[in-house]
């Protein structure tokens, strides 16, 4: 792994329940690509070493895109054969312990196929400079939030669906103002998937993004 720039952890691990569709979420297709292939496109496109935090039952679905070393699997059971945790935090803390050489940490959830790669790259440079950053359209906040590695070990205590806005109010963040719309869109429902098929360039008008921090 680039060892000099920040990595990008894309959380895809989530069961998606919101989604009433056939299949999961990241499977759907849009505009001849899953959304999951949509999301590591513009992750790929932006240089940044990139790991993808998925569950056993997605791993297949993320092997057709990306290599072994790139993707962390999250297991089903703990080594006493109980349920693993699951939820954001737990993803976004095992993302970041298994980068934990990396100079920060983007945090990206795999739902969100229209975030452009000069959006990621733009957060990475921020984070040179401030504990955390987060891309920002229009005055909303959006995803990536990215990370430095002054907060390797609270990002790495995160659990359940625990996220990250306790940092905020303990940290100062730096808003990137992007002109990208993709910051605020993700794929939690039919009805979304729908929208981005007639206009990919509209988010979701009650959506406040940065669900990381929520």
């Amino acid at each position: 792994m680039n060892q000099r720039r920040p990595a990008v952890v894309v959380l895809a691990a989530g069961r998606g329940q919101r989604f009433r569709g056939e299949g999961h979420k990241l499977e759907q297709v849009l505009n001849g690509e899953s959304v999951l292939a949509l999301t590591l496109r513009q992750t790929m496109a932006s240089g940044l070493p990139m790991l993808v935090v998925t569950s056993t039952a997605l791993a297949p679905l993320v092997r057709r895109h990306v290599a072994s070393r790139d993707m962390l699997v999250l297991p089903d059971q703990d080594r006493l054969g109980r349920p693993a945790p699951l939820g954001m935090g737990h993803s976004i803390a095992a993302g970041v312990a298994a980068t934990g050489d990396a100079p920060g940490w983007l945090i990206l959830p795999a739902d969100m196929p229209m975030v452009r790669s000069t959006t990621l790259a733009a957060v990475a440079q921020a984070i040179e400079r401030d504990p955390i950053a987060y891309a920002q359209h229009r005055g909303r906040r959006g995803h990536p939030v990215g990370f430095n590695a002054e907060l390797f070990s609270e990002l790495t205590s995160l659990q359940g669906d625990e996220g990250a806005r306790r940092l905020l109010a303990r940290y100062p963040a730096q808003a990137v103002d992007v002109d990208d719309p993709g910051v605020l869109i993700d794929v939690d429902t039919v009805e979304d998937l729908q929208r981005l098929a007639v206009d990919p360039s509209t988010p979701r008008p009650s959506g406040e993004g940065v669900r990381t921090l929520g």
